[in-house]
């Protein structure tokens, strides 16, 4: 995971952190769509970034993908295939991830499925900010291009300004002040990296067409999974929306990950 700096020699090896952001489920909340919407940042240090090129070209080799391939999860068809890809990402010590995870059918606000997604990435930039924060280092993020509707870098300055106008947690002087980015996984690679990562959360919430989930890629990931100081996860390494009684009665196995 990423360290924590705990001297001025180390704040500054650290002084850049990167965070890539994608995102497994509909954001629809139609009767017919995913129960579930998750939001997935892989963090890692400016330094790391060669070694996440190395695990995304040895994974691709593994797979029998070419060099140039784009690694998407749904494109793994075989249940091996996918242990492989959470298990070899979970064992990668320069990663840190962080997810949101939306519980849609315990939701009880009223809102549209534009502001559902920035709803949700507001809570995964807040955690962003506080690793950052508490890194002495400066994080810059990238957000996976998004369709229907297309979200615009435009609008991403746009509620980014909306953001630092209202009250938040947000830690903004930990963030980058050029504000994020978007982009696409074939051409910022490591972005496939937080396909992977929400995706194997996904599954680990979103039942299948028999009623199934699949708790053992998360259960793989888990030893990246942020945590504070080794508190709770559900704090910092996994969000979910909304947090109450009821979702806490009906998720009770995130406390042992």
């Amino acid at each position: 995971m990423v360290r924590l700096a705990t001297n001025s020699g180390q704040a500054s090896a650290l002084r850049r952190l990167h965070a890539f952001i994608d995102e497994a489920g509909v954001r629809s909340r139609s009767r017919s769509s995913s129960d579930h919407f998750v939001m997935t940042a892989i963090v890692l240090a400016d330094q790391d970034l060669p070694a996440a090129a190395q695990f995304l070209a040895q994974l691709r080799s593994d797979l029998g993908r070419g060099p140039k391939d784009t690694l998407h999860w749904v494109a793994l068809k075989k249940h091996e295939q996918r242990i492989h890809a959470a298990k070899f990402l979970g064992g990668q010590e320069w990663a840190t991830i962080s997810n949101v995870v939306a519980c849609k059918r315990h939701l009880s606000t009223q809102i549209t499925d534009s502001q559902f997604y920035l709803y949700t990435f507001r809570y995964l930039l807040e955690r962003l900010s506080w690793l950052a924060r508490d890194s002495h280092a400066t994080l810059t993020y990238t957000l996976a291009h998004i369709t229907r509707p297309q979200m615009t870098i435009g609008e991403l300055r746009q509620y980014e300004a909306s953001l630092q106008a209202m009250p938040t947690s947000i830690e903004w002087g930990a963030l980058d002040p050029k504000g994020g980015r978007i982009d696409q996984p074939d051409r910022t690679d490591i972005l496939q990296c937080a396909d992977l990562a929400a995706s194997a959360t996904f599954r680990a919430f979103e039942p299948d067409n028999y009623g199934n989930t699949e708790g053992r890629y998360l259960h793989e990931l888990s030893p990246r999974l942020y945590r504070r100081h080794g508190g709770a996860i559900t704090s910092y390494g996994m969000k979910l929306h909304p947090w109450d009684a009821n979702t806490k009665a009906a998720y009770p196995w995130i406390a042992a990950l």
